[in-house]
């Protein structure tokens, strides 16, 4: 079972974490420094549980439902280079995909139909909070990169290959997870106490009030 981490990469953005059927969201770092330090504790913490860490980032546009300014597209652009250099330097495996295809997976329209982008982020929010309801202070910031986490999910990018050879470790059962949707599997049951490798893992993203944490059940 990977680590999952998936990275809205704007400024304004977030990043999300799935470890063992625990999920976590927190606003983007406010420095680079500080971008470098929480994903080298998730890639650490990873390690020494044995498994892969798995980053899915939006991939990055000059373009997004309607036009942005130059200096928006640059800052965004930039911080998105930076992203993708810790992770490749960290030796992460990445995943791009592009907003209108992340979106298009929760049937809730675009961007450019909505009258204002206010309208169109608290859609986003609000659908991020119906399929992550154990997640407290969900935001709009953290919104983006839930959902990310969730097309991820759906899509296995959380399981390792090596498992369909190997099947389950003998600490977790199989069980469906709840709030999902589709017949993606979890590697917990409902009730089952996350073991203490899992629990170091999830615990990389510090303990704040702009960071969350709850199990999928």
């Amino acid at each position: 079972m990977n680590t999952l981490i998936a990275i809205d990469p704007g400024l304004s953005g977030g990043i999300a974490v799935s470890v063992f059927g625990v999920a976590g969201c927190r606003p983007m770092p406010a420095t680079g420094g500080d971008i470098v330090a929480l994903l080298r504790g998730i890639q650490v913490s990873s390690e020494k549980s044995g498994v892969e860490t798995v980053c899915v980032m939006e991939a990055t546009s000059g373009y997004a439902g309607k036009a942005q300014p130059a200096c928006y597209a640059y800052r965004f652009g930039e911080n998105a280079g930076f992203l993708k250099g810790v992770i490749q330097t960290l030796g992460m495996r990445l995943e791009l995909v592009l907003p209108r295809d992340w979106q298009k997976e929760f049937r809730l329209g675009t961007a450019s139909a909505c009258a204002s982008k206010g309208i169109w982020k608290n859609k986003l929010k609000a659908e991020a909070q119906r399929r992550f309801p154990q997640l407290e202070g969900i935001t709009l910031k953290t919104a983006d990169a839930l959902l990310i986490l969730e097309w991820a999910l759906q899509r296995g990018l959380n399981h390792d290959t090596r498992e369909a050879q190997a099947g389950p470790a003998d600490d977790f059962t199989q069980g469906n997870r709840g709030n999902r949707g589709g017949n993606s599997q979890s590697p917990i049951a409902n009730g089952q106490t996350l073991s203490a490798a899992a629990r170091s893992a999830s615990d990389a993203l510090p303990a704040t009030k702009n960071n969350n944490r709850a199990t999928h059940r």
